[in-house]
């Protein structure tokens, strides 16, 4: 019973004791924001209460950034209210008196956030020649600010410009400016804005030249852009170049590229900038523009005559496609390679570094040849492609290789067989064919090749053939033509020597001539009786000619006419050769009667009359001879 009173007691006891104690210890602070958020060069309202609140109370202030955990103590203050505009974590506590129990709990902390800084604009400008310019600084949607103005140069430090705070300010000095904003009390300032260069336009010229006025520039070649100034005087100049192309050309007065390509297109404008420092420039040149094409050029060649004849020049002619200036002619002649399906190619004289002209002359070309061209420009030099091989051709035999057709006739019918046989000193042929399509080609594409003869199953084209040996030598060509007609004409196909007898037919496709054949020479009738044949039994060079001929048919019915072709004549090397060995003697001979005759004049005892009638008779003589020859 004494233990369980003791125990009340006890209890009773400090129950009492913490009850007396909790009525001296302060309450935990409140801390309240009359916003969280900061507006744009403002403030929030902090209010911190304590809930037995008393006019003794003084209040600490604390704030937490949001990136760092130390505490900065504010102040303290006998106004449970503050204005702060900063943000970070905030929390407060009450104070009464000097001693520690007299402090109240520190407030749960709140949050307050700043809205973005304002940045000020700045727009760019160019001052014109002996003028100025208006600056103007702005803050996005807020009012009632002044304005700080900032100016240096490249060579200078930035210093503010002295009496200016307005929103616009007038300058005529070039440099790199900026702005701030700034009101409010205390003073609020905004970020600073971008850096802006006010250039003063120089007087000077300038102008963007192309190294070559070419209007047409092509993938591979090598050009030069110069941005050039007028009147420059001692001035030391920066070049500053813009274009619409994706290239970012130095900044030099020239611009070189080495391998144009189809980027580099585009409109190229420059300007000077003086390297004193003064932000002094030109103004922008006009724009060159530059056009790059992708495809390289080809060469076109062209020759003229196509078929040779005695005593002829041929005339090579060579354009490029797409013309443009500038271009430099090179000149070919084609050599056999039998390792492949083409040609090499071997310089022509005086053609080394290529010729202004786009023609070349070829003298005394006497034989089937073939000839290439391709034009280039620049340094270091841009080729066009080369053309596509030309050939002038020839009848004639070269001295080593010869091409013979069987059957030996110029026209064939579609479903005839021809031979064509490659003679000469080589052991390796082939044979070359060039059609109305103008697709040059070899035997293998449309024959088959034998040791050094082509056998051709059918002819369903006309074109011109001839051989090509290994050693690079090119036989006579030879003019075939294949017909799906019921008629063709009989004709040779190599050239007639003059003074030979010749034969000419008619061939139908299902039957036999018999009779009633017409034959034309250049469409005038030369024979039309009986015969089927056209027999010239001692050729001239007036023979040479377009040769056609007619069939009637059986009953008159109807006409057959062959299509025409043309039969050559050459002459034999005597008859071109003899003409000046004969008239050389002819004119020795009369040299000596005539000297012989005036030796018998001095000597001769004759009579004067008599002696001249005889000398006027034996020179007319004479001289009638040499006429009559």
């Amino acid at each position: 019973m004494k233990n369980t009173l003791f125990c009340v007691l006890l209890l009773f006891f400090l129950t009492t004791n913490v009850n007396g104690n909790n009525g001296d210890r302060l309450p935990k602070a409140t801390l309240t924001a009359d916003s969280t958020t900061i507006p744009a060069g403002g403030s929030v309202t902090l209010s911190c209460s304590v809930l037995q609140e008393s006019a003794d109370f003084k209040y600490d202030w604390f704030r937490r950034s949001s990136d760092s955990s130390e505490v900065q103590t504010l102040s303290v203050s006998e106004s449970a209210r503050i204005k702060v505009s900063q943000g970070g974590n905030y929390s407060c506590r009450g104070v009464r008196g000097t001693e520690t129990d007299s402090e109240t709990a520190e407030s749960d902390p709140i949050t307050i956030q700043e809205t973005d800084k304002p940045k000020a604009k700045l727009t760019t400008t160019i001052i014109p020649v002996g003028g100025g310019v208006t600056l103007s600084c702005s803050v996005d949607d807020s009012d009632g600010w002044k304005y700080d103005w900032f100016r240096r140069t490249s060579n200078s430090n930035e210093a503010q410009v002295v009496g200016e705070e307005n929103r616009d300010i007038r300058v005529s000095q070039g440099g790199i400016y900026r702005c701030r904003g700034r009101r409010g009390k205390p003073v609020y300032y905004t970020d600073y804005s971008d850096e802006v260069t006010v250039e003063i336009t120089d007087s000077n010229s300038v102008s963007v030249t192309l190294q070559h006025k070419w209007s047409q520039i092509f993938s591979g070649e090598t050009i030069t852009l110069r941005c050039e100034i007028k009147d420059t005087g001692d001035t030391e100049w920066e070049y500053e170049w813009t274009t619409s192309s994706s290239m970012k050309p130095p900044k030099h007065s020239e611009y070189k590229i080495i391998y144009v390509l189809p980027l580099d297109s585009g409109d190229y404008r420059c300007r000077g900038r003086m390297r004193s420092g003064q932000q002094s420039s030109t103004e922008w040149s006009d724009a060159v523009t530059l056009r790059v094409s992708d495809n390289k050029p080809q060469s076109v060649l062209s020759v003229s005559p196509s078929w040779l004849s005695p005593g002829a020049s041929v005339t090579l002619k060579c354009e490029v496609e797409h013309p443009s200036a500038g271009w430099r002619f090179y000149w070919y002649k084609t050599v056999p390679k039998l390792s492949d399906r083409l040609y090499r190619y071997e310089l022509l004289p005086g053609s080394d570094s290529g010729t202004e002209e786009d023609s070349y002359m070829v003298h005394g070309q006497t034989h089937t040849a073939g000839y290439v061209c391709r034009a280039g420009r620049g340094e270091p030099v841009f080729y066009t492609e080369h053309s596509k091989p030309t050939f002038v051709w020839s009848g004639d035999f070269p001295p080593s290789a010869s091409l013979t057709v069987s059957p030996d006739r110029v026209q064939h019918f579609t479903s005839d067989s021809v031979s064509l046989s490659c003679e000469g000193n080589s052991t390796e042929w082939r044979v070359r064919r060039f059609p109305e399509d103008s697709y040059l080609s070899l035997c293998s594409d449309w024959g088959t090749m034998t040791g050094s003869t082509c056998n051709i199953s059918g002819l369903n084209s006309s074109a011109v053939y001839w051989c090509e040996s290994g050693s690079g030598q090119f036989t006579n060509s030879v003019n075939i033509t294949g017909h799906n007609d019921d008629i063709i004409l009989v004709s040779p196909v190599l050239p007639v020597t003059e003074g030979t007898s010749v034969t000419l037919g008619c061939k139908l496709r299902r039957e036999n001539v018999v009779s009633n054949v017409f034959f034309y020479q250049n469409d005038k009738l030369i024979q039309n009786d009986t015969r089927v044949e056209l027999i010239i039994s001692a050729v001239l060079k007036s023979d040479q000619g377009f040769y056609r001929c007619e069939v009637q048919t059986d009953s008159w019915i109807r006409t057959l006419t062959s299509t025409q072709s043309w039969m050559a004549v050459k002459l034999t090397s005597t008859t071109e050769n003899s003409s000046f060995p004969v008239s050389l003697v002819v004119g020795l001979v009369c040299g000596i009667l005539l000297i012989f005759l005036l030796l018998l004049l001095c000597c001769c005892r004759k009579s004067k009359g008599e002696m001249f009638d005889f000398l006027y008779l034996m020179t007319v003589k004479i001289v009638d001879q040499r006429i009559i020859f």
